[in-house]
């Protein structure tokens, strides 16, 4: 058995068999849901150490709201505004000291549990810790590629955190010295490639209505080199050949991810362009 088929299976520990060693530090989770009801149980299960869990779902018709009763009673069902109005929503809910920002096709590992424990339980010289978060894409844990470790900030003091108004891949903002932590962030991204394109589209218009915000202009080379750089940069300079099949569907459709937010930023100003001119 491998070391990351040793991680799955380390997952189906209960808390018994887990180490008492550490005290359960006051921490608070807070988990952002949309239509997570196959995702939803694994998760929580790696958090029922956790003074609390809360749940902000965005009004969710697979009964994700109802799998979220059998761990906590703080679920909070509001119509969907934005990625991190969730989280900020989510965040004035947390009494913690302590933040786990965490989602709904992520898992604690036993061992990244015990470090977090043992940091907590001490002086932490930190005000925010990054974790290396492993990715599952298709069935296969993606090593290279510029995908690992793939660090996210997602531990923090709740005084000295906050979320930035991204619209998709929205981040923690610290006030403070921000550390690292050793164990990983088990990430189960897209299980086919059926998941992979129905958030696609939903992202890549999120993204590119971010772009005309910020009030970046479209060129027509953003179509012609931004992909071909971008696939060159994931599967060669960063070695995603070395992930096999996998590793090339990846950086293709990273590649035409890059393509189409580019396009859709091109179509966003051709319209408002249009609608001047009326």
């Amino acid at each position: 058995m491998t070391r990351l088929e040793l991680l799955d299976e380390s997952l189906t520990e209960t808390p018994a068999q887990l180490s008492e060693a550490q005290a359960t530090p006051h921490i608070s989770a807070i988990v952002i849901t949309k239509n997570e009801a196959h995702n939803l149980p694994a998760c929580l299960a790696t958090l029922n150490w956790m003074h609390e869990i809360i749940v902000v779902d965005a009004e969710s018709e697979d009964g994700t709201s109802e799998i979220a009763r059998e761990y906590t009673d703080k679920i909070f069902v509001r119509r969907w505004e934005g990625f991190a109005n969730a989280k900020s929503f989510a965040l004035a809910q947390s009494t913690g000291e302590w933040v786990l920002s965490i989602d709904a096709d992520e898992r604690v590992t036993p061992e990244l549990r015990e470090e977090i424990c043992a940091l907590l339980s001490e002086q932490p010289q930190c005000a925010g810790y990054e974790m290396p978060r492993l990715a599952n894409f298709l069935g296969k844990w993606m090593m290279h590629g510029g995908w690992y470790p793939g660090y996210v900030l997602r531990l923090f003091r709740r005084e000295n955190g906050g979320f930035d108004s991204a619209a998709v891949h929205e981040a923690v903002q610290i006030k403070g010295k921000i550390g690292r932590l050793r164990h990983h962030l088990l990430h189960y991204t897209d299980p086919n490639i059926q998941h992979y394109f129905e958030k696609f589209n939903r992202y890549t218009s999120l993204a590119a209505e971010e772009m005309q915000r910020k009030g970046k202009r479209f060129h027509v080379w953003d179509l012609l080199f931004r992909p071909l750089w971008f696939f060159f940069r994931m599967y060669v300079l960063r070695t995603g050949f070395m992930d096999g099949l996998a590793g090339l569907m990846l950086a293709s459709f990273s590649a035409a991810y890059v393509f189409t937010k580019y396009a859709k930023l091109w179509e966003l100003q051709r319209t408002s362009l249009e609608a001047q001119k009326r």
